[in-house]
């Protein structure tokens, strides 16, 4: 099957991408005080310069409290990460390629003693306790106005920086989708209930963040059936749910679904071949990107643990079928480019054989 596909443009509006290559937001924890430095620079243009089209950056947290859940990760907010950044999108722009932030707020998933901050709890839609002490302050609607406004002013940041849009992080039990998910939001106003309620935080945020950047400027939303607590969730049995979702995320101004799944060639619903990023091109009539495992043998969650697994390079066949048949539009790389920087050129020129293979190893340098 010829690789082609992967390396035809990519149009939407005034976003213009040279590949269909994505790279996947992968959260690396290499940026000290919260700034990106020289290695992340050099980490983000070596994609670029190796054809990928775009790079989603790793998971970058918001201007809010309680945004945070990890050490040494980037922050979206502030002048010296946002200078950081700033010299990131000029790298990735001098290599020909583009570059959206992957805009991030942990919710309920943050620890008491986590950066910045120590004292601050987990954000979440319902409170939780442990111990008489609250683990999870569960959110007032003072506390979801600011948390739009700070999604609302990353993205108005990204764009003043250069950055070619933004993807919001609606996925993996993070706090956007603990709004979605019935099993933490236990809320009874209206944030809460059935899941259109549950996805009135979502839209409202899209709405900000779509009103802060104007139109024209893209937004990319990331969803997931499965979540980090809950590999066998599904926040939706049947095509017919996942349009009712999806519509009013699509009306709120979401021009690409980042739709993600651990392995891209599995079915979403029994009955069709489709995955979940085919459902939601052919239910919204928006450009989906798809993620999962591409490129390699072993699927993610393998590596969460110690291991001495090796995932070997896989073929792109089942890929480039789909691909061709505009089943999706984009298809993001994950493990395979955080371990060969020049995998989409290795690709492209027909030499998988030197495609190195992946290992936890991998996650503790940037190359």
């Amino acid at each position: 099957m010829p690789v082609q596909a992967l390396f035809k443009p990519f149009h939407l509006g005034a976003l213009e991408l040279p590949t269909r290559v994505v790279m996947a937001p992968m959260t690396r924890s290499f940026s000290p005080g919260g700034v990106p430095n020289s290695k992340v620079i050099e980490y983000y243009r070596r994609r670029a310069a190796a054809g990928v089209g775009l790079i989603i950056t790793e998971g970058t947290t918001v201007g809010h409290i309680a945004s945070n859940g990890y050490p040494n990760v980037p922050q979206f907010f502030g002048d010296a990460p946002l200078a950081g950044w700033k010299k990131v999108v000029d790298a990735v722009h001098a290599e020909g390629g583009k570059i959206v932030p992957q805009l991030w707020h942990v919710g309920s998933v943050r620890r008491i003693g986590t950066e910045p901050d120590a004292s601050v709890p987990g954000y979440g839609p319902s409170e939780k306790l442990k111990d008489g002490q609250v683990v999870v302050h569960g959110m007032t609607k003072q506390d979801i106005q600011d948390v739009i406004a700070a999604f609302a002013q990353a993205a108005k940041d990204a764009q003043s920086i250069g950055m070619d849009g933004v993807e919001i992080h609606g996925a993996h039990g993070y706090l956007v989708d603990q709004f979605f998910w019935e099993g933490s939001n236990q809320r009874t106003d209206e944030y809460g209930g059935n899941l259109a309620n549950r996805s009135r935080f979502a839209i409202e945020l899209i709405q900000a963040v779509r009103a802060a950047v104007g139109e024209g400027f893209p937004i990319i939303f990331r969803f997931s059936q499965w979540k980090q607590q809950d590999y066998t969730a599904r926040l939706v049995q049947t095509p017919e749910a996942l349009g009712e979702f999806l519509k009013p995320l699509s009306d709120a101004g979401v021009d690409i679904f980042h739709c993600s799944t651990r392995r891209f060639w599995e079915p979403e619903f029994e009955g069709s071949e489709l995955n979940l990023a085919g459902w939601t091109r052919k239910l919204t009539g928006k450009p989906t990107i798809t993620v999962g495992s591409v490129g390699l043998d072993g699927e993610f969650l393998q590596f969460m643990v110690n291991t001495d697994k090796v995932a070997q390079p896989a073929s792109l066949e089942n890929l480039l079928e789909r691909l061709n048949k505009e089943e999706f539009d984009l298809v993001a790389v994950g493990r395979a480019l955080l371990v060969d920087p020049d995998w989409a050129l290795k690709v492209r020129e027909g030499r998988e054989q030197d495609i190195l293979p992946f290992s936890r190893e991998a996650l503790m340098t940037l190359v």
